[in-house]
């Protein structure tokens, strides 16, 4: 008889991978429950809902008398009905609480439990307790000896990668652990890992280090062409950066044209620059690509370590992605360290001057392991005790976690929430997707989504302004 392992992905609280008010208690009633069943589904349809490719990377893992499965939490309800001889839980930097609470109960259970993941990677000796066993670091060359342990019954209590996994070695990606009807699409690949930039808000450099390491460009199109068999819906490259060698990007888009796909992915606005790149991403069919633009202010950009992505460029590199035919998410952070209230102006001509298809004006969020957060626990701007991970859960621009340099709270807070209300409109998602180059129903999906979960980040930071005036009114009495 088989062994039966279950990879388990388990998604934040806090209502990004659904729709949720934070601090909500309690069961929803009859409204309440179809009104999270629609826009689950409306999550899905607007490309929300990709399935997690670590664990499809880790279940393609084949050894001899074991089978492998994926059970996603957003979707799905855990099947304790039948015995598991192991259980991962990848543990998301976002998502450490419910991931711990589900590795105890689980334990309590009888199963025997093994915690990865980006928290663990960076976070080990806070996850100890929590699991019987640990993978620290990326687990593509580790896993199977996990599994070889796990036949011979002799489970280590850690697995650490002793180096970063070389991807030219092939290591073909099965989907057959997913349930397709889950998911928008099933086309999720990463061509590339790692990322040669060093922004002190992001933890990818810190995880999978700086140099860049590239799949083969034949392993690529070859998983492309089996993806293709069993679903041919719109791809999703994972790339932190797609266009960062854009030699590579150049030779492998080029292959990948004659299958007439649809994919979106992240660049650089960089790409703008290079007319040559462009035109083979349009050829190889690039819809939509996000854009990570943070400020407007070059001050603000490089007070945190950005230093790639000149803001005097940002707005004519737009128009010209746009008019190769690709759409642009443009990414904004507000409340960098030099942003003042003029930000929020600035961003909204910007809207208006390069018809950005769907923006996204994100808090900046402090991430445990991160240079930022770092910087501001030792600057005291934290607005939680710094070891309490949780309270640093990702969150859709729903609570503020530190306390800006140039805006005090009570400034800053109304002037995000009149920047969101503004720009994310019903009005507003009909006149992007009409004027988008593109896909334009899922423009619109995207658009109309963010007027529903902007308008709830609303209404959790004036609650979470009341309370903060509240504690410090106190203090002061």
């Amino acid at each position: 008889m088989k062994l039966s392992v279950l990879l388990v992905f388990v998604p934040a609280d806090s209502g990004v991978d659904g729709p949720s008010l934070l601090g909500e208690t309690g069961r929803p009633g009859i409204l309440g429950s179809l009104k999270d069943s629609l826009l689950k589904n409306v999550i899905k349809r607007a490309q929300f809902a990709i399935p997690p490719l670590s664990l499809m990377i880790l279940s393609s893992i084949r050894e001899e008398g074991v089978e492998q499965h994926i059970c996603d939490l957003r979707f799905e309800t855990l099947p304790l009905e039948r015995e598991w001889d192991l259980i991962g839980i990848s543990v998301q930097t976002g998502a450490v609480k419910p991931s711990f609470e589900l590795a105890a109960l689980l334990r309590r259970k009888g199963f025997r439990v093994v915690l990865g993941g980006p928290y663990v990677t960076i976070f080990s000796e806070r996850c100890r307790a929590h699991g019987d066993t640990l993978v620290i670091g990326e687990a593509d060359d580790v896993w199977r000896e996990v599994l070889v342990d796990l036949k011979r019954g002799r489970l280590k209590p850690e697995y650490r990668a002793s180096e970063l996994p070389d991807l030219s070695v092939s290591r073909p990606v099965d989907k057959s652990a997913l349930d397709p009807r889950n998911f928008f699409t099933t086309n999720v690949l990463q061509t590339t890992r790692g990322c040669p930039y060093s922004c002190d808000f992001c933890n990818v450099h810190v995880m999978n280090g700086h140099q860049l390491r590239h799949r083969s460009i034949p392993d690529v199109v070859a998983e492309v062409g089996r993806f293709l068999e069993k679903d041919r819906r719109i791809f999703f490259l994972l790339d932190d950066t797609v266009n960062a060698d854009e030699e590579y990007a150049e030779k492998l888009f080029g292959e990948l044209a004659p299958f007439g796909i649809t994919w979106v992915g992240q660049a650089t606005t960089k790409l703008g620059e290079n007319r040559r790149l462009l035109d083979v991403f349009s050829a190889s069919g690039c819809g939509a690509l996000l854009v990570g633009i943070e400020s407007l202010a070059e001050a603000s950009n490089r007070a945190h370590g950005k230093f790639h992505n000149p803001a005097r460029r940002q707005a004519e590199n737009i128009r010209a992605i746009r008019s190769a035919g690709i759409c642009v998410y443009g990414s904004f952070i507000y409340g960098l360290d030099e942003d003042t209230a003029e930000e929020a102006g600035a961003i909204e001509a910007f809207l208006d001057d390069t018809g950005i298809d769907v923006p996204g004006i994100n808090l900046l969020r402090p991430i445990p392991g991160t240079g930022v957060f770092d910087r501001f626990a030792d600057e005291g701007r934290l607005l939680h005790d710094r070891n309490d991970h949780d309270a640093f859960r990702f969150s859709w621009g729903q609570e503020m976690l530190y306390r800006p340099k140039r805006m005090p709270l009570d400034e800053f807070i109304p002037s995000y929430t009149a920047l969101t209300r503004r720009v994310f409109s019903v009005r507003h998602a009909l006149r992007r997707a009409a004027a988008a180059p593109t896909l334009k129903s899922a423009v619109l999906m995207f658009n109309l989504f963010y007027v529903h979960m902007y308008g709830l980040s609303r209404r959790d930071l004036a609650r979470q302004m009341e309370e903060l005036c509240e504690t410090e009114g106190g203090r002061s009495r």
